[in-house]
């Protein structure tokens, strides 16, 4: 009797390696751009509300549209999508590159956002369908490691292009906010053909249709939160802003509702609140959200901190995050044998050695300011770096370690879709309250309270990381 079975396809090294590629360019690039926003604010004359949309247009419609990647990448075919979203990235980034005016910008921004969703959530589902056993755990370490290091290499560099600007001779002092987005275009390139020749074809076996009702209200629900919150301190708070936090909890409501009837009737709806039955995940989700506010908030402040308030160029203040960069890698590689050893534990361990860096730097701040120099910056990033380090990737095994492969891209798409949202929202609410203190307090100050607020942060997560499921799949 002949045989119909079909080996499943294997992700080798070098599809591996290009699958964390396309991982790594969607969160440098949203990361990348902090440096940078004094050079575009002085070149396009964009002023504060245009500029926190050059951040923010691209964080929503890249939370927005990142479950639907994966429920596409589900139907389509995950190698294709990748590849669609690879090219795509490639092509909004040269227009970002090549913007003329901040509109421009803003709106080529928006689109780079969308084509980073099509890419990121084909990665996770890749490694979930093509991987197994041991490959697939440290393929997964290999991805918390590769999203933590792009979210610090965004910043490192961005720095060091806005001071490089090799494009000077082409296009004058714009050359060095241009060259940040510029550069992704050969780097997408490269991507490309090494996903054409090295990343298997994977898809659902049962994949389901786009839930239309599910997108647009999570759409709206998204929108409708990090819209004002990114834009109303700029903006000053117009009457908008508050009209779209009331609608908010209605949308957020009414998605719930939509999603569970789909689930009940059978349906396979955008997000399965069934999938949020799953222990691991549901847990894991409670920890990402509070440790991307943290982060994501971080990372925008100490970047108008460092230049604005100590008065280091950009590439001091990108290399200033270097110590944090190279304690989360070194966590990130003793992590896996670590978990093997104290499982979920870790997490916890992390949580605390971050809280300590954090306080480090809080009274760093306090002490040296403003004769702070980058050497004294060390001590404090380097031990927040290594406690991130410790977390994160083991919190992106966690929330995937019992999604079924049939569900790789929808269970990838919530994960994703969390982390993106938070970290913008970590931008809106602990930017906007740094910024809204500078006038009063003076930058020292503002920035120590907003340091105090990361750490209630990471004290939520430290909490909350008790509560996970003491082995790690």
């Amino acid at each position: 009797m002949p045989r119909h079975d079909h080996p499943a396809p294997a992700l080798g090294a070098l599809g591996l390696f290009t699958v964390l590629l396309g991982a790594a360019l969607p969160l440098i690039d949203f990361f990348i751009v902090n440096v940078a926003l004094p050079t575009i604010d002085h070149d396009l004359a964009a002023g504060p509300a245009l500029l926190e949309l050059v951040v923010a247009g691209y964080g929503l419609s890249y939370a927005v549209l990142l479950v639907l990647g994966g429920r596409l990448g589900d139907m389509a075919g995950r190698r294709r999508l990748f590849l669609t979203g690879m090219a795509a990235f490639g092509l909004t980034s040269l227009a970002c590159g090549l913007a003329p005016d901040a509109w421009s910008l803003v709106g080529a921004r928006v689109a780079q956002g969308a084509a980073a969703a099509l890419m990121l959530p084909q990665v996770l589902a890749t490694i979930q369908a093509a991987t197994s056993g041991h490959r697939r755990a440290r393929a997964m370490s290999l991805y918390g490691a590769t999203a933590g290091l792009a979210m610090v290499a965004g910043q490192i560099l961005g720095g060091a292009l806005v001071a490089a600007a090799p494009l000077s001779s082409v296009f004058g002092e714009s050359a060095g906010w241009r060259s940040v987005f510029l550069v992704n275009v050969p780097v997408a390139a490269v991507g490309l053909v090494l996903a054409a020749r090295a990343v298997p074809e994977t898809r659902s076996e049962r994949p389901a249709p786009v839930d239309v009702p599910g997108t647009l209200l999570l759409a709206v629900s998204l929108v409708t939160l990090l819209a004002p919150l990114t834009e109303g301190r700029a903006a000053g708070w117009p009457l908008w802003t508050w009209v779209s936090l009331a609608l908010f909890p209605f949308a957020a409501g009414a998605f719930y509702r939509v999603e569970r009837r789909a689930d009940r009737r059978g349906l396979i709806p955008l997000v399965p609140p069934s999938l949020l039955r799953l222990e691991s995940l549901r847990r894991g989700l409670a920890l990402v959200a509070p440790f991307s506010v943290g982060f994501g908030g971080f990372m925008f402040v100490i970047a108008v901190a460092l230049q604005q308030g100590l008065e280091l160029g950009p590439a001091a203040s990108g290399l200033s995050m270097a110590p944090m960069a190279v304690a989360f890698f070194a966590a990130s590689l003793a992590g896996p044998r670590l978990v093997r050893r104290y499982g979920s534990r870790v997490v916890t361990a992390g949580g605390l050695v971050q809280a300590a860096g954090v306080v480090v730097l809080a009274l760093t701040v306090w002490r040296g300011w403003p004769d702070l120099g980058m050497a004294g910056l060390v001590p404090g990033m380097a031990v927040a770096g290594f406690g991130q380090g410790l977390q994160l990737p083991v919190l992106f095994r966690i929330v995937l370690s019992d999604v079924p492969p049939e569900r790789a891209g929808v269970g990838g798409g919530v994960m994703t879709t969390t982390q993106q949202a938070a970290l913008t929202l970590g931008v809106a609410t602990l930017g906007s309250l740094f910024l809204a203190l500078v006038p009063g307090s003076g930058m020292r100050d503002a920035l120590i309270i907003t340091l105090l607020v990361q750490l209630a942060a990471v004290a939520l997560t430290t909490l909350l990381s008790l509560r996970l499921p003491r082995a790690v799949g």
